[in-house]
């Protein structure tokens, strides 16, 4: 399919730039170029590589032989396991410990989607240190790798996309992009991309070094202690159970709500922004994942902080967002305009938003 040049225009706020050429692509069936003769996509950002890098080739011949990480499997299954032995404990522990889980579930999952993945992948608002500093506790909180390292395979993930460099290619079927990426050997080109990202802005920011110095102490202390603690201390809930419920079936949770935005979301849905790309929208993803769901705008529009041109509609990390630039922790909040969200609709979605 021939490439066609598009016009792309940002929202006001955002300056003009260069051009920058973007590709968008879904397996073998096709590709489109979109290109901005005004903006750069990146806006002013400082970052452009979570911007679909249509240079990429696969390389030839057969794919390298899977490499099992036992550790992992071993202790996914067991951690799974601790789970499914959560949810049977649930209706013996206090209502204030449930709801002393449901609030570390969205502490633990506000440190990867506003944190790691707003903030820190894409650059799409600006917060201070006094909120930068809560997120990545409140990371650390997930255990879902520190922020560097999350953030350098959620760029590569974006400008490599459903590519043997992508790091949870979701073409490899709904398991691999789920869970079984974690559990082999990363793919060659993934390493090798990732190597190649300018990662500059995270070196920089000393928040996201302390925080990756002392990861695994963090970890402990807030994934696991800190949730076991205050409910076994406070109201005297048992050990079994504070540990159990706030700590391991949280965990799970919000694991598995983040694992979806890379599998479900990649191949259940609509697609009205880009029907050309294999992220889709998803609205039981964007629920449980605090409005990470709504993942083909997301792939079209990289760079806009609510990851959807709904507002607060179904996304509480959104809101989270407004909120701290309400109160003067946040800023430079960067938002595509209708204009040009419609515009795209109509030149390269599926149809579907014309039946809302």
């Amino acid at each position: 399919m021939p490439a066609s040049m598009l016009q792309e225009e940002l929202s006001k706020d955002l300056p003009s730039h260069t051009v920058t050429a973007r590709a968008t692509r879904n397996g073998g069936a096709g590709m489109e170029k979109a290109l901005s003769n005004q903006e750069d996509l990146g806006g002013d950002r400082g970052m452009t590589d979570d911007i679909f890098d249509e240079s990429y080739c696969e390389k030839e011949g057969p794919k390298p032989a899977k490499r099992y990480v036992w550790r992992n499997i071993v202790l996914m299954s067991l951690l799974h396991l601790g789970g499914l032995y959560g949810l049977w404990l649930i209706p013996a522990a206090k209502p204030v410990t449930l709801a002393w889980g449901f609030l570390c579930f969205l502490l633990s999952a506000l440190g990867v989607t506003a944190g790691a993945h707003r903030l820190w992948s894409h650059r799409s608002y600006k917060a201070g240190l006094p909120l930068r500093i809560f997120l990545a506790i409140a990371n650390s909180m997930a255990f879902q790798n520190d922020i560097y390292e999350w953030a350098r395979d959620h760029r590569v993930h974006h400008k490599f996309s459903e590519t043997d460099a992508d790091p949870h290619n979701a073409t490899r079927g709904f398991f691999f992009s789920h869970v079984g990426w974690l559990l082999v050997r990363k793919h060659p080109d993934v390493i090798e991309k990732g190597q190649k990202l300018d990662l500059a802005d995270l070196k920089a920011d000393k928040v996201v070094m302390f925080q990756r110095r002392f990861y695994k102490l963090s970890v402990v202390a807030m994934c696991f202690l800190f949730p076991t603690l205050v409910p076994w201390c406070f109201w005297g809930e048992s050990l079994r159970n504070s540990f159990f419920l706030p700590a391991i079936l949280r965990y799970v949770l919000v694991l598995n709500a983040t694992w979806l935005v890379n599998s479900a979301a990649h191949m259940f849905g609509n697609r009205p922004y880009d029907r050309n790309i294999n992220p889709r929208e998803n609205r039981l993803v964007t629920f449980g994942a605090l409005g990470e769901g709504f993942h083909n705008y997301h792939h079209t529009f990289p760079y806009d902080y609510s990851t959807s041109e709904f507002g607060w509609h179904y996304n509480f990390t959104t809101a989270f967002i407004d909120l701290m630039c309400l109160l003067g922790l946040a800023s430079n909040r960067k938002k595509v305009s209708k204009e040009t969200i419609l515009a795209r609709k109509i030149r390269t979605g599926d149809g579907s938003h014309k039946s809302g």
